[in-house]
C-alpha cells in the first residue's frame, strides 16, 4: 500500500514592482500637480507676466517711451509689434526665478520627505525617473508660460489700442519671441531640476540657481576687465533673454539658435551631472 504525498504548495511568483515608462510619466504627473508649491508658482508666473505687461505697456503710453513721443503714425509695424513684444515678454525676467525655484522644489521636496525611496524603490534603474521628471516638468512649464505670454499679450493690446498701437498676435515677429521665452522658461526649469538633483537641498540648490541667473551677471558687469564682455553672452540668464529679446541693434549679438545653443550647454551640464550623482549616491 503507497501512501499519497499531499502536493507541495508553491510559493506565489513574487510581482514585479518595477513600472514601465508611461506609467512612471502617469506618476510624475500626478506627484507634479498634487504639489501646492507647484499650483502656487504658476499662478505666480502668470499673475507676474499680467501684472509686468500692464505696467510696461502703461509706461510706454504714459513714461515718455517710442509710444508717447512719436504716436502710432510714427511708428512702422515692426516697431508697433516689437512694443507688445517687449510688454507681453516682460515678464519673462521675473517668471525665471518662479520656474527656478520650482524646478529644484520638484526634486529636493521628494528628499525632504523621504518619497524619494519609493521612487527609485518602484524604478530601480533611477534614470527613467529623472527623465520622466524632467520630461513632465518642461511640458507643463512651457504650457503654462506660452499661456502667461500669449495673456499678457492681449493686456498689452488693450492698453496700446487707445493709442491705434496694433499687431497680429500670429505675427512671426511677435509669436516667435513669445515662444522663445515660453521655451527659455523651460529649460530654466530644467536647468533647477538639475542643480536640486546634485545637492538635494532645497536652500542650497535654489541660493544657487538665482546666484547663476541674477548674481553671476552682476558680478561680471562689475569686473572692469575687457574679457569680461566676451563672457557675458555666455552666461545663462544672458544667452536666455536673448532668445526673446530684440537685438537687431547689437551688431555682434548673438542669434536665437546661438543663445538656444548655450543655453542648451547650461541645461546639459546640470542634467549631465545629476546623472551621474544620482546614479552613483544611496537615495
Amino acid at each position: 500500500m503507497t501512501t499519497l504525498t499531499p502536493p507541495v504548495a508553491r510559493p506565489a511568483q513574487r510581482a514585479t514592482t518595477a513600472l514601465n515608462f508611461p506609467g512612471v510619466l502617469r506618476s510624475e504627473w500626478i506627484k507634479l500637480r498634487s504639489l501646492r508649491s507647484t499650483i502656487w508658482s504658476y499662478v505666480i508666473l502668470v499673475v507676474l507676466a499680467l501684472g509686468m505687461a500692464l505696467l510696461m505697456s502703461l509706461s510706454f503710453i504714459s513714461g515718455g517711451g517710442p509710444a508717447a513721443e512719436m504716436g502710432p503714425a510714427g511708428l512702422s509695424s515692426e516697431a508697433q509689434a516689437g512694443l507688445l513684444v517687449q510688454a507681453s515678454t516682460f515678464g519673462a525676467f521675473f517668471g525665471q526665478l518662479v520656474v527656478a525655484v520650482l524646478g529644484v522644489l520638484v526634486i529636493t521636496g521628494e528628499y525632504s520627505t523621504g518619497m524619494i525611496r519609493s521612487t527609485l524603490a518602484a524604478v530601480p534603474t533611477r534614470l527613467p525617473a529623472l527623465a520622466a521628471k524632467a520630461m513632465v516638468l518642461f511640458a507643463v512649464t512651457f504650457v503654462m508660460a506660452t499661456i502667461s505670454a500669449v495673456g499678457a499679450f492681449f493686456v498689452a493690446s488693450a492698453v496700446f489700442a487707445d493709442s491705434d498701437i496694433t499687431a497680429s498676435l500670429l505675427d512671426a515677429d511677435v509669436i516667435l519671441p513669445i515662444l522663445g521665452s515660453a521655451l527659455y522658461l523651460g529649460l530654466v526649469a530644467l536647468f533647477a531640476l538639475g542643480v536640486g538633483t546634485m545637492l538635494r537641498s532645497s536652500a542650497g540648490g535654489i541660493a544657487t540657481v538665482v546666484g547663476v541667473l541674477l548674481v553671476l551677471p552682476l558680478v561680471l558687469q562689475m569686473i572692469p576687465a575687457e574679457w569680461v564682455a566676451d563672457v557675458l553672452p555666455y552666461v545663462l540668464s544672458t544667452a536666455g533673454v536673448g532668445m526673446f529679446s530684440d537685438t537687431s541693434a547689437a551688431a555682434d549679438a548673438p542669434s536665437f539658435w546661438e543663445n538656444l545653443l548655450i543655453v542648451l550647454a547650461w541645461v546639459g551640464a546640470s542634467i549631465a551631472g545629476a546623472t551621474v550623482l544620482l546614479k552613483r549616491r544611496d537615495a
